[in-house]
């Protein structure tokens, strides 16, 4: 007997990325940050943090709230925080899609598995030929409209004029913006939420701040959208974010010292990375992200995945059609690099 929901039978849940137990590979395939967490943050951890585990966390997340707001100069009022960027994700397909979603056919898988879960009918617009966002072909949809920005399996970002010209047009439908991966590269579109009411955008600090153990997301937005996505989060998890990674991420928000260094890090790597893989033969988009989306004409990306595998090197690998021939590449550290690149070339001359 099957017993779940019938709506759900044919449901195809996300699917994460490989996560080792044996810890014997390389691992660029889930877009972690290759650095460790702020020390600065680490240090202000202490065993009463520990012991105040029998109290439930702070249902509001005030302190965090109070430093993501001062980063980005809003208000507390503008800012709800949660379990990692997909619970934000999951409350807006939940709140706000009566209308219906529409996104990329290539981007964030998750947003498939959310529209199919919550049941909200959802349309695809496709990509480019170049693998860009026009944004005209969202003017007028209709419906609630979720980007990632940059892209999350192209890695390419849609500038500020272009998300201004899709809210313009859109006043009357919420606009989501997902920035998981804008801090390295491009300008974030919480610069325009005073002036766009239905803009909601949503960061993570999984990967720019290293810390995707703990759980911790939020979303920016005008008050009003706030209020919207706190009545979803009340009628389901009060207390989403715990009390040790509202702390960590607290102080990681603060130390922008080490952060801006992490981000420095990885975006000169991936300059390094993505030259690297053009002399090898490899075309790559253009990134803004921490991945590099590449494909090579003498392998397919099936097949490069697995012979990286067995070489104990792990990328990401989508049979989705258009990105099928490509290899989805996290930007690790240098030492990452030059194994990654030095491997390549093996593999490649083996095909000669």
């Amino acid at each position: 007997m099957n017993y779940l929901n019938a709506r759900l039978k044919n449901l195809t849940a996300y699917q994460p990325g490989e996560q080792p137990s044996d810890g014997g590979y390389i691992k660029l395939n889930t877009n972690e940050n290759p650095y460790t967490p702020s020390r600065y943050a680490v240090i202000n951890m202490g065993v009463e943090d520990v012991e105040n585990l029998r109290l439930y966390s702070d249902p509001e997340c005030r302190k965090l709230c109070s430093a993501i707001a001062e980063f980005y100069g809003v208000e507390k009022r503008n800012v709800l925080t949660a379990n990692g960027s997909d619970e934000v994700l999951a409350f807006c397909f939940a709140g706000f899609c009566d209308c219906g979603a529409v996104f990329p056919d290539v981007t964030y898988g998750f947003y498939r598995v959310f529209a199919g879960l919550f049941g909200v009918n959802y349309d695809i617009i496709g990509l480019a030929p170049d693998f860009t966002v026009r944004a005209e072909d969202y003017f007028n949809c209709g419906k609630t409209i979720f980007l990632a920005n940059p892209n999350a399996q192209t890695g390419i970002y849609l500038p500020l004029a272009e998300i201004g010209k899709i809210l313009k047009n859109n006043p009357n439908n919420v606009v989501v913006i997902d920035e998981a991966y804008i801090d390295f590269g491009g300008e974030s579109a919480v610069s325009l939420i005073d002036k766009y009411k239905n803009l909601i955008v949503v960061q993570t600090f999984s990967k720019s701040r290293s810390l995707a153990g703990a759980r911790v997301g939020f979303a920016v937005a005008d008050e009003g959208l706030i209020r919207g996505l706190k009545q979803v989060k009340y009628s389901f998890n009060p207390y989403n974010v715990n009390s040790l990674s509202a702390r960590i991420a607290t102080f990681a928000v603060k130390d922008t010292q080490y952060f801006g260094e992490c981000k420095a890090k990885i975006i000169k790597t991936r300059k390094r990375l993505i030259n690297g893989l053009k002399e090898l033969g490899f075309s790559c988009l253009p990134s803004t992200a921490n991945f590099v989306l590449a494909e090579h004409v003498s392998i397919s990306g099936e097949e490069l995945y697995i012979k990286l595998k067995e070489r104990g090197i792990l990328v990401r690998h989508f049979n989705e059609e258009r990105i099928k021939n490509f290899v989805r590449i996290t930007v690790g550290t240098d030492a990452d690099t030059n194994i990654l690149l030095k491997t390549l070339e093996g593999i490649l001359n083996e095909k000669v």
